[in-house]
């Protein structure tokens, strides 16, 4: 499989926050900037991050793709509720994990690079019992950035 120049680049920042982020807890910051980043470009772009930018999905296409046992997704993951109560779940959490850290840079810091080792992880679950790409049906930034693009395009008509 090809891979895009993008998706080789952007692969690297998964590992810098992941492994980097447990020495270094400021590299959760990198999190908070993506996150920026994809939310402007969705109001452009839909979720243009997710296929051609974001490091998770990089990864899950260069090293997944190649031992996923390749199945459908779950119907539950194209359920619009499913995928909203997933969004509520996990930014719930984030803040209860952010406002339980004390405030401190570091603190917020690592709670970043813990929320991005979580969802790697149960990406890669996904990735390899479904779909390599199966956890994209459902990340809750996914979510995010489809709906910021659904009601730019509403707004044109």
């Amino acid at each position: 499989m090809k891979y895009k120049k993008s998706q080789v680049i952007m692969f690297w920042f998964l590992p810098l926050i992941l492994i980097g982020g447990l020495f270094y807890p400021l590299l959760g910051y990198l999190v908070v900037g993506m996150m920026v980043f994809f939310i402007v470009l969705s109001f452009f772009r839909g979720r243009y991050w997710c296929w051609n930018l974001c490091p998770r999905g990089s990864f899950l296409d260069i090293f997944l793709s190649n031992i996923s046992l390749n199945r459908q997704n779950p119907k539950i993951f194209g359920n619009q509720l499913f995928r909203w109560l997933v969004f509520f779940a996990f930014m719930g959490f984030l803040v209860y994990r952010i406002l339980s850290s004390g405030g401190s840079l570091a603190g917020i810091g690592v709670v970043f690079v813990s929320m991005c080792l979580i969802t790697t992880a149960i990406s890669i679950i996904i990735g390899i019992i479904v779909k390599h790409r199966g956890w994209c049906a459902i990340c809750p930034m996914g979510t995010l950035q489809e709906k910021i693009g659904r009601l730019r395009k509403n707004r044109k008509e």
